[in-house]
């Protein structure tokens, strides 16, 4: 049984580091538990998508909740799949301070980083914006 959910966070540190420090982790550990997905961060704000096995993902996400390096844990969205939309990568990453900000205000008020304000699908759908615009990277 495939899932993806989807949340957002305030990270605690907004430095290079440590956003590199969490994309490593998840890098490192995703692959040994089926899990794939994509992290945007901008703004001090987290949104990400994790698809995988129910309880690898229902797993992952109590260990997000209990991690220090993000406050104000959210779920945007959650939802039983037939197939995976991000799996091309162990964890994908889109600082959103470098796209296009037509691409944000789009599918918001103001062209910032906020899924706080907005609906999990309209944040899904930015997500599904960002991998057609070929705006997310990292590796498989």
């Amino acid at each position: 049984m495939l899932v993806r959910l989807l949340y957002a966070s305030r990270a605690v540190d907004t430095s290079p580091d440590a956003i590199e420090s969490i994309l490593h982790q998840s890098r490192d550990h995703n692959p040994h538990s089926g899990v794939t997905g994509v992290l945007c961060y901008g703004g001090g704000i987290f949104l990400q998508a994790i698809e995988g096995g129910r309880m690898a993902i229902s797993e992952l996400y109590g260990h997000i909740q209990r991690d220090t390096r993000h406050k104000d844990v959210v779920l945007l969205h959650y939802e039983e799949i037939s197939e995976r939309r991000f799996a091309g990568w162990t964890m994908g990453e889109v600082n959103m301070t470098r796209i296009n900000a037509s691409i944000l205000l789009k599918y918001a008020e103001r062209p910032e980083l906020d899924p706080y304000s907005v609906s999990g699908r309209v944040s899904l759908a930015l997500l599904e914006e960002l991998m057609a615009t070929a705006s997310i990277i990292g590796r498989a």
